[in-house]
């Protein structure tokens, strides 16, 4: 089971990587930061549920168990970027910021 977490973070890393829109590579980017913390809780026992600020509480559980307070200062940037596109200003990372975050967040998969 733990190898199909795995799988599926490569997999959105791997469409990160080679988006060609920005969109989709940020996306694709916070999508692999959520399934690491989500493959962190199920490999200690826990299931992630969706309810409202449950992506907020997966960043910070994961900040916890990897012992990485960035992951709660890029994560939640992260996340705020993501809401601001989905229920905002329709506002998307520049190329710079999403290379730094797919780069953050292949380190963290590193981790794991």
């Amino acid at each position: 089971m733990m190898d199909k977490y795995k799988k599926s973070i490569r997999r959105n890393l791997g469409i990160a990587r080679s988006g060609q829109e920005p969109e989709v590579a940020f996306h694709f980017a916070y999508m692999a930061l959520l399934k690491i913390g989500i493959y962190c809780l199920a490999r200690d026992g826990y299931r992630a549920k969706s309810r409202p600020g449950h992506h907020q509480k997966i960043l910070e559980y994961l900040g916890r168990r990897l012992a990485d307070e960035q992951v709660l200062i890029v994560g939640d940037k992260m996340r705020k970027d993501r809401n601001l596109d989905i229920y905002g200003e329709d506002a998307i990372p520049s190329k710079a910021e999403i290379a730094e975050y797919l780069q953050f967040v292949e380190h963290l998969f590193r981790k794991i």
